[in-house]
């Protein structure tokens, strides 16, 4: 497997493959779970590690969305070439490069089996970028402020300051990669488009969440995780297997 791709739970012979997208300062550990949950349905988890964070905290992160896209390009298209229905899921920023790649598959005629995007406005909404460079400029107080509000491994962080003065970097630089991202319009995908968002997301309310079914001309279909927050995967992983293994797969 390459540098950009992690492989927690490796399916022999599976029936599908799912590559994930992680969220703003994110690793691919954030799916680990989520792998293993979906590993006795024979779906294979490709997570995608970004540059400059886990084991590539050496390298420079990337500055746009596009930029990390086509570093990630030549690494992605040998993992779909044996043929096997694959589909893309990305959570909160990671829905954005999840989109940006299936449209580029689309083009390449590669089309997705389904694109799962998670606790992320639709990619035309005006709201993402501008929230993205304010955060990308504040005091790491901010930031910090910004995580106990989204939840997920945030105690973890502030309870090892070590731990915290490693991630503020990687947060900072994605959202600064997020407030650069422009939306360009185009032809809507062909493949099937699946959102999921927690009911108590604080960042990205339900209604939002609808923009996405222009998205594409394929089916559409919208899922609300009552009790969820932003991080809502972990605490709803038997319902999150379930809506992944319900995509049309073919």
């Amino acid at each position: 497997m390459s540098v950009w791709i992690r492989q927690f739970f490796p399916v022999p012979q599976p029936d599908r493959r799912l590559i994930c997208f992680p969220h703003a300062g994110g690793s691919a550990s954030a799916y680990r779970a989520m792998a293993e949950s979906l590993a006795d349905r024979r779906t294979d988890v490709l997570i995608v590690q970004y540059p400059g964070r886990q084991d590539r905290l050496a390298e420079p992160a990337a500055e746009g969305l596009g930029e990390l896209i086509d570093e990630l390009w030549s690494e992605l298209l040998p993992v779909l070439a044996d043929g096997r229905p694959f589909g893309l899921f990305g959570h909160s920023m990671g829905a954005l490069l999840a989109f940006e790649a299936a449209r580029r598959l689309e083009r390449a005629e590669r089309v997705p089996a389904a694109l799962f995007v998670s606790a992320c406005r639709g990619p035309s909404s005006t709201g993402i970028g501008s929230r993205a460079r304010t955060l990308a400029e504040a005091s790491d107080e901010t930031l910090v402020d910004e995580l106990r509000l989204l939840g997920g491994s945030v105690d973890e962080l502030l309870a090892h300051p070590g731990l915290l003065e490693i991630a503020l970097p990687a947060i900072r630089s994605d959202f600064r990669m997020l407030g650069r991202y422009a939306y360009q319009p185009g032809a809507p995908l062909a493949c099937p488009l699946i959102s999921l968002v927690g009911d108590e997301d604080p960042r990205v309310p339900v209604e939002e969440m609808e923009s996405w079914r222009s998205e594409t001309s394929g089916p559409y279909a919208a899922h609300v995780l009552l009790g969820g927050g932003h991080f809502y995967l972990d605490d709803h992983l038997p319902a999150v297997r379930d809506i992944v293994g319900a995509a049309p797969w073919r």
